[in-house]
């Protein structure tokens, strides 16, 4: 697998390795309940917060299973206001994408730039054939970001999840690499 050269750069966004000075940032978005509403797990405590944190600054992407969680950052404005994952999952070539943004970084396509230079680098330098995003239908938010990406609607799984007490319906978008070519005009 080649290696990832960081940061990632947008036209609004830089893409980089968390570091410990993003706590405070991180914790206080990690521990809304609003931030957690579709997350298979509750809001985190400092102390969960602290650990995950020590994880994502320290991954390594190396074999199936692995992932990459990035800070996401303005380009003008340096702060951490949300973050950006690619899992490597088991078969050939399959990963999934996934991203959770802070308030203050919702609602102005930071999520969307980010996730499609996380496309790029799956599809482009770690060559991945297919890239999926599941989430419950109920997150409308996140299934417009999978649409601005281009990505499809792959599956619709009816009571598919039960947390939180509830029974939740899945929606798996995905894209395959001859479709991120065809989208961005790159030759096979």
């Amino acid at each position: 697998m080649p290696s990832i050269d960081l940061p990632l750069r947008t036209e609004r966004l830089v893409l980089r390795r968390f570091e410990a000075g993003d706590l405070e940032r991180f914790h206080a978005y990690q521990s809304l309940p609003a931030t957690a509403r579709f997350l298979l797990r509750p809001a985190l405590s400092l102390t969960q917060a602290m650990e995950a944190l020590g994880r994502y600054a320290n991954f390594s992407f190396e074999k199936e299973g692995d992932w990459v969680c990035l800070a996401i950052e303005r380009a003008d404005e340096p702060g951490l206001i949300g973050e950006v994952v690619l899992k490597w999952l088991p078969g050939t070539g399959q990963a999934e994408i996934g991203w959770i943004m802070a308030p203050e970084g919702r609602g102005h396509g930071y999520a969307t730039e980010a996730a499609e230079a996380v496309l790029r680098l799956g599809f482009e330098t770690l060559m991945f054939h297919r890239i999926d995003a599941k989430l419950d239908a109920l997150n409308t938010g996140s299934a417009g970001i999978c649409e601005r990406l281009g990505m499809r609607l792959e599956a619709t799984l009816v009571d598919n999840w039960h947390y939180k007490g509830q029974w939740s319906t899945e929606l798996i978008y995905a894209m395959l690499d001859s479709e991120w070519r065809r989208r961005t005009s790159i030759a096979p």
